[in-house]
């Protein structure tokens, strides 16, 4: 079954770490299709806005995206990409997961 997934290379070194989960993925035997999509400096630059409408109706078709890190401008008159896909797409958790790995030095143990 191929899983089609908005991916938003990001700005900085995001182009570069995405394109190392892709392959990853790809790696791994998982059948995506991925849908690139621009957001953050580089959608700026291209469109005038930090996160075009076709990446918002990517993820929402998609209902999943792998994003990289995207530069937050300091100044006025620009908005945050990653403030504008949390409250446009209404996401309000930043979720993590980890877990301890036996043998490693930890702060917490049995995470």
């Amino acid at each position: 079954m191929t899983h089609k997934v908005t991916l938003i290379p990001g700005d900085g070194i995001g182009p570069e770490i995405t394109e190392s989960v892709v392959r990853v993925i790809e790696a791994a035997g998982v059948d995506i299709k991925w849908d690139r999509q621009l957001a953050g400096i580089p959608a700026v630059q291209e469109y005038g806005v930090s996160v075009p409408d076709q990446c918002l109706d990517s993820i929402k078709e998609n209902k999943v995206a792998l994003k990289g890190p995207l530069t937050t401008l300091v100044g006025k008159g620009f908005r945050s990409a990653n403030v504008t896909l949390r409250r446009k797409l209404d996401l309000y958790a930043n979720l993590r997961p980890v877990k301890t790995i036996g043998g490693v030095p930890s702060r917490f143990d049995k995470v």
